[in-house]
């Protein structure tokens, strides 16, 4: 089988163009439709096939989750992105003030509470460290792997304090829930939300209990953009996991907005994360 063509510069712009029509539409709420979008998109490429549209959307969703910035939920990251394709998204996607007005608009909206969770269902698998390419084709092309620019949406959303607020509730009803069906309502009623009660030093969110009586100390995460999104943590909650590692857990809410669901990582967190430091405490010498 002979090797496809590299993709042209016009038809990497036709596709980050799309991908953006998209993007926008999904960050204000409105409903669009992938296939119809595709559809006019495909015409305008030299004869790609379905699966190579696919993955070079989810190429770009690679770019924009390591931009830190939202991507189309339902395009999973791929990572061996091309660096053409990072100057394309910087200039017709990232550049462009719809993008950032629908992006700074999504971080700050305001929510309400979600839906009590009626069953353990919503928990999923943590997001894979590493995302392979999808064919042995794409396997051996050689790309090369440049840094985009990091953007601030996810740290606007980590500051958006409704967002985080109804994500502990969520969690919260999710604990009761959950101990109620494991037959333990005497637990379930002393579950509680420590960061309003007592404050958010302690290094955690939600005080819950295993089925046996044994503490959980639950600090939640939430996002209204997609799974693998990354997510804030202070020192001092990585602190308490690590001191604490029998009790710790932390939820990681996301697409809280539409359908919510979470993953937990359990004990001390330092060897389950790639911690990058975002600021320093300054003073002069």
């Amino acid at each position: 089988m002979s090797r496809p063509e590299p993709w042209s510069g016009e038809e990497v712009i036709a596709i980050v163009e799309t991908y953006k029509k998209m993007l926008v539409a999904e960050l204000c709420g409105q409903h669009y439709v992938k296939t119809d979008h595709n559809r006019e998109l495909a015409e305008k490429l030299n004869n790609r096939s379905k699966a190579s549209i696919e993955f070079k959307h989810q190429n770009i969703s690679a770019v924009l989750r390591d931009a830190d910035c939202p991507y189309i939920n339902g395009y999973k990251p791929m990572s061996n992105y091309q660096g053409m394709l990072v100057d394309v998204v910087e200039r017709h996607l990232l550049r462009t003030e719809l993008f950032d007005q629908a992006a700074r608009n999504a971080a700050d909206r305001p929510v309400i509470d979600a839906p009590a969770p009626k069953d353990t269902s919503i928990i999923v698998t943590p997001p894979d460290s590493k995302t392979p390419p999808t064919s042995v084709q794409e396997a051996k092309q050689r790309y090369v792997t440049p840094t985009p620019v990091k953007r601030d949406y996810l740290a606007r959303e980590a500051r958006n304090h409704a967002l985080g607020s109804a994500g502990e509730r969520f969690v919260v009803a999710f604990e009761k829930m959950r101990l109620r069906k494991e037959g333990q309502t005497s637990l379930a009623d002393k579950v509680e939300h420590v960061a309003e009660t007592q404050g958010d030093g302690l290094g955690y969110d939600v005080l819950s209990f295993e089925a046996d009586g044994r503490e959980r100390w639950i600090e939640v995460k939430t996002t209204a953009f997609a799974k693998e999104c990354a997510f804030f943590i202070t020192p001092n909650e990585l602190k308490c996991s690590q001191a604490n590692p029998e009790h710790y857990h932390l939820f990681r809410i996301f697409s809280f907005l539409t359908q919510p669901n979470m993953y937990c990582l359990r004990g001390d967190l330092y060897p389950q994360l790639t911690l990058n430091p975002q600021s320093y405490r300054a003073h002069l010498l």
